[in-house]
């Protein structure tokens, strides 16, 4: 009997699909998966995905916008100096200046992004103006700071006494080398899918710790450091930017997940990818995380100590990333 109602209900849908005009597999794909749809949900990179999350949520619970919640979200860590890798009290640059890049895509894939930026605390933010209010994607340097003045934010010196002190501990030797799981956290990404089944992401940092002036890593490259597709789903980086420029890892993701993958086996495949393109990965450390139109998440990283933050109607999460290493 139940073969039979499967059959009656398979029946109906392949009718219904017919009629949409899309695609049998697709529409009975999107038929099948509504009722195990998993929303409103957010998801990002780190332990300071926690705190960044629950600004998210109170956007996500009350029916909110996933663009509205990822740019609430990120903010958190961009304006607490204890995240150290991220907005005001990020590590400077070889110079001893704070540079920030950060990017945002939503459902629609409108995206803007800042690069370079100096003085502006919340350098999310400006990378929304950049989409809502220029013709342009991104903006960079200067420019990015003068549009980010003539927009209200407030300059402010974004260096604070603990990373000034660390920076001039560091010019004592002038050694560059990235460290992989840097305290633990590194740049915040985040995914949100809202209660109506849109999507939108966020990606902000202040980069790698005593880069050289003017690096700019993924976290502000459409593709590399967050991609969105609201038909699939969307993804995020963290770790060395280098290497997911190199295979514009998050739009791969994405692309893997619309081949039929899960987030998770998607992450994994990206992550494989880059170390296939790689001579050394000893001190590389690259993690991804996606979310698909279904609310369903994963994440993988090259070496065991990412973990990831999950919020939904369950409850609050933090999960370690599987390795491959």
């Amino acid at each position: 009997m139940s073969t039979r109602r499967k059959f009656i209900k398979l029946s109906a849908l392949g009718a219904t699909a017919l009629g949409s005009g899309l695609p049998i597999e697709r529409a009975l794909a999107g038929s099948l998966n509504a009722a195990k749809s998993n929303k409103p949900v957010v998801i990002s990179t780190w332990n300071h995905g926690v705190p960044a999350n629950a600004a998210a949520w109170e956007i996500l619970n009350k029916k909110g916008t996933a663009l509205d919640a990822v740019e609430a979200g990120v903010r958190v860590p961009e304006g607490d100096p204890e995240v150290r890798t991220v907005g005001y009290g990020g590590f400077p640059d070889r110079e001893g200046k704070v540079t920030l890049d950060a990017c945002i895509m939503d459902k629609d894939s409108n995206c803007g992004s800042v690069a370079f930026l100096q003085h502006i605390k919340h350098p999310i933010s400006v990378a929304r103006k950049v989409m809502e209010e220029t013709p342009h994607v991104m903006l960079v340097g200067e420019g990015a700071l003068q549009f980010a003045l003539e927009k209200g934010f407030r300059k402010e010196n974004l260096l604070t006494p603990a990373s000034e002190k660390d920076w001039k501990n560091w010019l004592k030797e002038s050694k560059y080398k990235p460290v992989i799981n840097i305290e633990n956290h590194d740049t915040i990404g985040m995914l949100a899918l809202d209660a109506n089944g849109d999507l939108a992401g966020a990606c902000t940092t202040s980069g790698a710790a005593y880069k050289m002036h003017g690096r700019v890593g993924d976290s502000p490259i459409i593709g590399a450091g967050l991609f969105i597709d609201n038909e699939v789903g969307g993804a995020t980086a963290t770790g060395l930017g280098e290497a997911v420029m190199r295979t514009v890892g998050s739009h791969l993701v994405v692309e893997l997940m619309r081949q039929g993958n899960s987030p998770e086996d998607a992450c994994r495949l990206a992550v494989e990818r880059i170390i296939a393109k790689q001579k050394d990965v000893k001190d590389l450390q690259v993690g991804f995380i996606a979310l698909n139109k279904n609310g369903e998440y994963g994440a993988y990283c090259i070496h065991k100590g990412f973990n990831y933050a999950v919020q939904d109607k369950s409850g609050v999460k933090l999960i370690d990333g599987k390795a491959k290493l």
